[in-house]
């Protein structure tokens, strides 16, 4: 049997390689589309993401979450899941198909009527998968996780892909969707072992509904925060060329800090739920996922602001080069975005989703606030405050974890200094040193090996922790 250790190393090996490949083949997949479309194709998708996500947070309704914080579910929570998932599913996507006329009114885009309506049918389809994904997670199947989303990206992108090379333009991204959404669920059939049946009550939604409400407030807040500036862009400007540099800027900074973020939070909650009973392991388990954390996304999100502009210009185009300032000033906000991850993970295993949905209902609503201060100002100035808010409110996070399990801000910043500042020193020593270089190719790939080589350097001189442990970990799998 494996300890809990080598069972998180496992997890975690099984995560990068889910999310690393996710966000490669995502990478590439998205530069072969986006050559072939406009700022304002991205635009239009963007502005229907908020609805999209909503929707799925509402039809999971946070059971999922309950599902997974479970010491052991049985077959009958899952089947009570799994069959209040798909009327919720149901039920939504007919109010949605209706208000599809509301919703291109409110964006002045008489296009998003008909885009709208088939685009939900993907958050529809993800209902009859939602428990299947709990079973996964909770049982750290991450090899099947992987394999599961590695073979989804695949047949949507290659579709997505023949559509934009054919000029379908925005429906290109709209059958991405879909087609990703039902492989998913199919594929999760394959792999679990429990199946579904039509005997069921709705005894476990009864029980565990105060829980799972407060984590469906909070995954609603979340969802909001994380399209709130697409949706005042697309109603402020009215213009979907505005909407597609943000969204595009968003989109890369977010698939940088979520192959950290969604790393971890595949193994977080189970690993924390097996040791809530021991205070002091527990500190020590959590404070060892935040030096990871901290390891991996600093030079991550550093790195790509590094080389923002080479990227853009050199992946998709000329046409791309309004969201490069954006991308860069998100990057330092996304650096901390996995920090979050954690947080969430350590509360919501602690049963408190009420501290959870409390804090992300207070930093939405100051996030607004902070909106309306700055928007006059313009796009840039916005996402500026916008991030700086973001990052400070980290802060708020740490006296809950204090309270749980005795983590002093001093523990925090001793986790995640250290890496913050080595990071940001290696990145701007990169872009001095690499200034003389024009030819945009070499300059990108120059910037990203000498970086990547200092930044090792730089951790092996100072013999971080983290970085031996991990290569000891590689090193004896391959033995």
């Amino acid at each position: 049997m494996e300890n809990l250790k080598e069972k998180t190393a496992k997890g975690l090996m099984w995560g990068a390689v889910n999310n690393g490949t996710m966000q490669v083949l995502n990478l590439l997949i998205g530069i072969m589309i986006l050559r072939k479309l406009s700022p304002e194709d991205t635009g239009l998708i963007g502005m229907l993401a908020i609805f999209s996500a909503i929707a799925g947070n509402l039809q999971s309704s946070g059971f999922s979450t309950a599902l997974i914080n479970e010491k052991k579910p049985t077959a009958a929570q899952y089947n009570s899941v799994f069959w209040f998932n798909i009327l919720m599913g149901g039920l939504l996507y007919a109010v949605l198909f209706c208000s599809a006329p509301l919703i291109a009114w409110f964006f002045h885009q008489p296009r998003l009527t008909d885009l709208s309506r088939f685009l939900f049918l993907a958050f529809f389809i993800s209902s009859f998968g939602i428990s299947t994904n709990a079973y996964l997670v909770k049982n750290m199947m991450n090899r099947e996780i992987t394999i599961i989303n590695i073979a989804a990206l695949l047949l949507s992108g290659t579709t997505a892909i023949v559509m934009a090379q054919n000029g379908m333009a925005y429906w290109s991204l709209a059958w991405q969707q879909v087609v990703n959404s039902l492989v998913l669920v199919l594929g999760r059939f394959y792999y679990v072992r429990w199946k579904p049946s039509l005997r069921f009550t709705f005894d476990y939604i009864r029980q565990t509904f105060s829980f799972s409400m407060k984590i469906l407030v909070t995954m609603i807040v979340n969802t909001v925060n994380q399209n709130m500036l697409t949706v005042i862009f697309g109603r402020l400007f009215r213009d979907a060329r505005v909407v597609g540099n943000f969204f595009q800027a968003y989109k890369w900074d977010a698939m940088a800090f979520q192959t950290v973020g969604g790393m971890l939070s595949q193994v977080a909650q189970p690993v924390l739920v097996s040791v809530r009973d021991e205070r002091e392991r527990e500190l020590q388990v959590f404070r060892k996922m935040v030096r990871f954390a901290a390891f991996l996304s600093f030079p991550a999100l550093f790195g790509l602001a590094l080389v923002a502009r080479e990227f853009i210009l050199c992946t998709i185009g000329e046409k791309w080069i309004d969201c490069v300032p954006l991308l860069q000033i998100l990057c330092l906000s996304g650096a901390f975005m996995p920090l979050f991850t954690l947080f969430q993970n350590l509360v919501i295993s602690h049963g408190r989703s009420d501290v959870n949905m409390w804090l992300n209902i207070g930093q939405i609503l100051l996030q607004l606030v902070v909106i309306l201060l700055f928007y006059r100002q313009g796009i840039t100035v916005m996402v500026i405050a916008y991030s700086l808010f973001n990052i400070l409110w980290l802060i708020a996070w740490q006296p809950f974890a204090r309270r749980i399990i005795g983590l002093r801000m001093t523990d925090l910043l001793r986790d995640t200094v250290p890496f913050v500042i080595i990071s940001a020193v290696v990145m701007l020593a990169v872009h001095y040193a690499t200034l003389p270089v024009e030819n945009l190719w070499l300059l990108l790939l120059l910037r990203i090996i000498v970086a990547a080589a200092l930044y090792y350097a730089a951790m092996r001189l100072l013999n971080v922790a983290i970085l031996r442990e991990c290569m000891q970990f590689v090193f004896k799998k391959k033995r």
